[in-house]
């Protein structure tokens, strides 16, 4: 997309110099600058920890930059700002969370920063609804004012979300992450929203891992590596592979790895596994040593199968074989005494404890291994076995007592591998194992996926990006609706191919 705001005339919204901050002795960011257009649609990209975050709340007032910042907003100068502050000038930060109210209806949500205040006072609901109509109007849609937010699907609650943002006045939109969860003609819906907002002299920072949405919609790309500024560079001819090695300083080569294991053992058979109203008639085989892809739209049954292979769920028919024999693991803990392993696309609150140490959290799944002669923890063995898989899947940490939360998510994932691969698992289900990881730390993870499976593990990739399952699995199967609708060949199909299926 080429922006008229790209012209030398079109006047700043927004321009930052020798932007610092320092948390705890860590530079999160040094000496960045950063500057959008009116009308802008630009793009802020770069991998996890590299301080897209922190730039983005420096602007909106929740953090304040070091002394040697230069700040002007429409044109003015800014010493230091509060968030209240922020939303008054016209800047609004639709975070991938949304920060909505479910159980309110839309109109409410929309309205709402109007709808309250400081002081009581009467509200104007017809006066306030007429509002809200022709904001909806100015994005080109219609929604039903009355329903509770809850009952909207994804892509929906994003567009109340920017027209919340538009109620305010909002002349600078950052959009963090706002397409992770929606389909292909969702998304499509959501960036000629975007380019609607361009039109009307709105100004908008997208800040996504979906490397081709970018370059579709932006104009221009500030990119941040280790809280530094490595550049500003148009999209008219950058390429995802030539931004991703701009993001991470190295070049990322994707190909197809699939390999032949038709005649390797079964692991697991699943047979015409049903559950009424999530997934009905499933069968597939995963052989010892294969990479087994399943694809298909968030809502198309593949978490809530794998819910019901680990043991979390029950089905209501059909059967489930592990090494020939026939299981029903009425738990997680069962499960993984039978030789299953699971890592839950919830990483922060399903995988990890967020307070408690590496250590521990690597460990938790094998307590009753590490028990000493008198039914207590072992150091001795704890440690071994933390050091054992800390230095197998090569995981960057100062302390192994240091709260698992001070890690990236590529590390974060490591350690959730680590908890697993230590039960010693026959099969092992990875349910979007790279949600909230940066593209560098993504390859390193498939690289010791890769590596698990030479070594002949079983594992079901469960995955939404085509890419992941195309370059990474043996087969792909296809999930639309609860039911398995196709199955591709890796070396026989292409991620064009796959899109146009998966996202029709």
């Amino acid at each position: 997309m080429q922006s008229s705001a790209q012209d030398a005339g079109t006047p700043y919204v927004l321009q930052m110099f020798s932007v610092s901050k320092t948390f705890g002795g860590v530079r999160a960011l040094d000496d960045v600058s950063f500057e959008v257009r009116e009308g802008e649609v630009h793009c802020l990209a770069g991998e996890n920890g590299c301080g897209k975050s922190t730039l983005i709340k420096i602007v909106t007032g929740v953090y304040t930059p070091e002394p040697s910042a230069d700040i002007k907003c429409f044109g003015q100068s800014i010493r230091s700002m509060s968030p209240k502050q922020s939303r008054a000038m016209g800047i609004a930060v639709i975070w991938q969370d949304l920060a909505l109210f479910p159980h309110m209806s839309v109109a409410e949500n929309i309205a709402f920063d109007q709808m309250v205040g400081n002081l009581p006072r009467f509200v104007r609901v017809g006066s306030r609804l007429d509002q809200v109509k022709s904001i909806l109007d100015r994005l080109g849609v219609q929604l039903d004012l009355d329903a509770p937010l809850n009952t909207l699907p994804i892509a929906q609650r994003q567009i109340v979300a920017i027209a919340r943002a538009l109620m305010g006045d909002a002349r600078l939109i950052f959009m963090d992450e706002p397409n992770a969860s929606l389909t292909q003609s969702e998304t499509d819906h959501l960036l000629e929203i975007v380019r609607n907002l361009s039109a009307q002299g709105v100004a908008v920072v997208f800040v996504s891992h979906r490397l081709a949405e970018v370059l579709e919609i932006s104009s221009r790309v500030t990119v941040l590596r280790d809280g530094k500024m490595v550049g500003v560079f148009p999209t008219e001819g950058m390429t995802q592979a030539r931004l991703t090695e701009l993001m991470t300083g190295a070049s990322l080569q994707q190909t197809v790895a699939a390999r032949d294991r038709s005649a390797a053992k079964p692991v697991l058979a699943v047979e015409n596994l049903t559950r009424h109203g999530e997934f009905e008639n499933i069968s597939f085989t995963i052989r010892a040593g294969e990479i087994l892809g399943l694809t298909g739209l968030i809502g198309s049954g593949r978490t809530e199968l794998a819910h019901s292979l680990i043991g979390m769920t029950k089905p209501d028919q059909g059967a489930i074989y592990l090494q020939g024999r026939q299981i029903k693991p009425q738990s997680i803990r069962q499960a993984i005494d039978l030789g299953i392993a699971y890592v839950s696309e919830d990483r922060l609150s399903l995988g990890l404890i967020q307070p408690q140490s590496i250590s521990d959290n690597s460990s938790i799944s094998v307590l009753k291994s590490l028990l000493n002669q008198i039914g207590l923890l072992s150091p001795d063995k704890q440690g071994q076995m933390v050091r054992h898989w800390i230095n197998e899947l090569s995981i960057k940490i100062g302390d192994p007592d240091d709260a698992v939360s001070t890690l990236s998510g590529g590390n974060q994932q490591r350690v959730v591998l680590a908890k697993w691969l230590a039960t010693e698992p026959q099969l092992l289900i990875l349910d979007s194992p790279t949600v909230g990881v940066d593209v560098g730390a993504r390859a390193g993870i498939f690289r010791i996926i890769r590596h698990l499976a030479e070594n002949g593990l079983a594992i079901l990739l469960i995955s939404d990006e085509v890419t992941e399952v195309l370059f990474n699995s043996d087969r792909i199967l296809h999930m639309n609706g609860g039911r398995i609708v196709n199955e591709y060949d890796p070396r026989q199909t292409s991620v064009d191919a796959l899109e146009v299926q998966i996202y029709a």
